[in-house]
């Protein structure tokens, strides 16, 4: 399980390195949204290492949750997708949040600039995503997915375009869809589902929720995607979402042989003195 995976040398997993560059950059509080099956054994592993560094909470996700008295088709296995999830903060979260996926490593200077944007800007209006130089969240070991952005003049995100099957080749880097294939840009914007938003957000993902379930409730592989609301609030008219460039480097596990490569990395960054052998000692 690659959340819970030790990558570093003192047995940190990826999200310990999250939640240590959240707390440098001011966070005070982490929700975990988690299987309720998985909790105990979650809470073993992050309670002793957490307590009295950050506030803790746990919202649970389920194939249940937020849908009502809709019936669930006996084929759906998963739950509905980073959108629910998002959805199962309600009442939990009740202030501005940033979002992040649990296995992506992120870098320090995406929570920097993610918690002065919570801090100054964003409101009910305003959000923002953390941009990545798509040269940096390649995998050397295959084709990746990744969400290019597009932007106007303001720097305000207008929409993200899904490509499947981005890889290198030879000194490019290339996508592929079905007969076409295109060459990107190494400082292409991506988005890696790093958001920061205001708590009616997660309003907004109920409102929209609700819709997808009475259009999709007979799809067993249909998801209600976090990027989707992000960009129905924009078409819709309900604000701007802000796009914040980072120059970290992120890294995560998309096949099992990038595993030794973020070892490496993680390595790499304490040898440099970015962290300490052990985060929580």
């Amino acid at each position: 399980m690659k959340q819970t995976e030790s990558f570093g040398p003192g047995g940190e997993t990826i999200m310990d390195y999250s939640i240590y560059d959240a707390i440098r950059a001011g966070f005070k509080k982490v929700v975990f949204i988690i299987r309720e099956d998985f909790a105990e054994n979650f809470k073993a592993i992050f309670e002793p290492k957490l307590k009295g560094k950050i506030e803790t909470a746990y919202v649970f996700q389920s194939l249940t949750a937020f849908v009502g008295d809709r019936k669930v088709p006996a084929e759906r296995a998963k739950p509905w997708g980073t959108g629910q999830a998002v959805l199962c903060l309600k009442g939990t979260v009740n202030e501005p949040f940033a979002v992040i996926n649990a296995d992506d490593f992120y870098g320090a200077d995406a929570f920097v600039k993610a918690y002065d944007f919570l801090q100054n800007k964003c409101n009910a209006k305003e959000y923002a995503v953390v941009a990545y130089h798509l040269v940096n969240t390649l995998s050397e070991n295959g084709s990746v997915s990744r969400g290019v952005l597009s932007t106007g003049s303001n720097n305000e995100m207008q929409g993200v375009t899904e490509h499947t099957k981005v890889f290198r080749e030879g000194d490019k880097i290339v996508f592929e869809e079905g007969d076409r294939k295109g060459e990107l840009s190494s400082n292409t914007q991506v988005s890696m589902n790093f958001f920061c938003f205001d708590a009616n957000f997660i309003d907004l993902c109920e409102s929209l929720f609700g819709q997808f379930l009475d259009a999709n409730l007979d799809s067993p592989k249909a998801e209600f995607l976090m990027p989707y609301v992000a960009d129905r609030f924009i078409k819709d008219g309900h604000g701007v979402i802000d796009v914040i460039t980072t120059d970290a480097k992120w890294f995560g596990v998309t096949y099992k042989e990038d595993a030794p490569v973020v070892k490496a990395s993680i390595d790499a960054q304490v040898k440099s003195g970015a962290y300490p052998p052990s985060l929580w000692s």
